[in-house]
């Protein structure tokens, strides 16, 4: 009975606001989240400013990670479900962002598809190809959005580098070097939940291979406009068995295309955090340390250019404000955009091949 009376507050907190695609204020976009056990789910929480997102139900059946929540960022307990179905029925949301482990991703889809609401999962897609396909197909039968969020698609750095290798500045990519990830979970104080299954191959595919290496597949494809790769090299190890004994903590996957080819770097081992990328064309590189800053060098120069920016414009500074403007029709989505569900199947299929690769030792050739 709560679950009804707290819908209809919800439908008729939405009427009370208008709605409209030209100039006029808006009713906040209806967001539901599927489960908390994902660390990043902290950064709805906190969008000091930001009202554009009206948070309608969150799915999680773990009544004492649910308390948590609710202490921390004082929640009604009205706005949790225990079953995933019954929260999208009873809440109509817009769209639902799923926060569980990366096998979940498919039962959210599942879920959500029929009944016509939008996804967006963390990164990435799904680890297991048969699966990435299975969303795709539910995704267009039911003309939903599925998209992926990386930390990464906020950087404005990222954008700086696309524009510069459009504008020929360091001429046709040759190597990519992408790097990505931290000092290990453990070691970082990641939540318990959390920890649980991205070690538990069942649930996250692998280890830093998948939690970091998908970054590098996003953005490889990406600059590479959505071509996948010819062949999937990779290398993983446990260099630290004791504390990571089901899955791998450092992990390196070369990719190739006809001209280029891609080292993506993925770890546990770093003694920082880290997500930067080399990119080296056939006239000068292009090297982004950090989310705000790029540096290029071209041949024959001997001091590197260093560009700094501020943070991309709203909608395109945060994943949940990008989500709302992509489902109502006000930022459009190409099938090469980093959060794109053609970009994010094809990083499935280097991720799978990566495996692969890994486990027999042996190249894997994409069809």
């Amino acid at each position: 009975m709560k679950h009804i009376v707290f819908a209809l507050c919800v439908v008729l907190a939405a009427l009370a606001f208008p709605v409209s695609a030209h100039g006029q204020e808006q009713a906040p976009f209806r967001l539901a989240i599927a489960r908390l056990t994902h660390d990043h789910v902290h950064w709805i929480f906190n969008r000091p400013g930001k009202s554009d997102i009206d948070l309608v139900g969150i799915h999680e059946p773990d009544i004492a990670l649910q308390e948590r929540f609710i202490e921390r960022y004082d929640l009604s307990p009205e706005l949790f479900f225990a079953e995933l179905e019954d929260m999208l029925d009873e809440t109509a949301p817009e769209a639902v962002a799923a926060f569980g482990s990366i096998a979940e991703h498919l039962e959210v889809v599942e879920a959500a598809a029929p009944r016509g609401v939008h996804v967006m999962v963390e990164k990435p897609l799904a680890f297991a190809i048969e699966d990435a396909r299975r969303m795709r197909t539910l995704a267009e039968r039911h003309a939903i959005r599925l998209i992926t969020n990386y930390e990464t698609t906020w950087y404005p750095s990222m954008y700086a580098a696309q524009e510069a290798i459009a504008d020929s500045a360091i001429g046709a990519i040759r190597k990519m070097v992408i790097r990505d990830g931290h000092p290990g979970p453990a070691e970082i104080g990641v939540g318990d939940e959390f920890l649980e299954w991205l070690t538990d191959p069942a649930y996250n595919g692998a280890g830093a291979l998948i939690d970091f290496g998908c970054y590098g597949a996003n953005i490889a494809t990406w600059l590479m406009d959505g071509e996948a790769p010819q062949t999937v090299t990779a290398v993983t190890q446990q260099i630290k068995p004791d504390m990571y004994p089901d899955v791998d903590d450092e992990a390196t996957i070369v990719l190739t295309w006809p001209h280029a080819q891609a080292i993506i770097q993925a770890s546990w081992n770093w003694p920082f955090n880290r997500k930067d990328m080399h990119v080296y064309g056939r006239t000068g590189y292009l090297f982004a340390p950090r989310g705000t800053e790029l540096r290029i060098r071209q041949a024959g120069d001997a001091e590197e250019q260093v560009r700094l920016f501020e943070q991309r414009p709203a909608p395109l500074d945060d994943p949940f404000s990008y989500l709302a403007a992509v489902v109502r029709g006000e930022v459009q989505i190409s099938d090469t955009d980093l959060s794109s569900l053609k970009n994010n199947v094809t990083v499935v299929r280097i991720l799978d091949a990566a495996r692969e690769s890994a486990r027999t030792g042996r190249t894997v050739v994409l069809e």
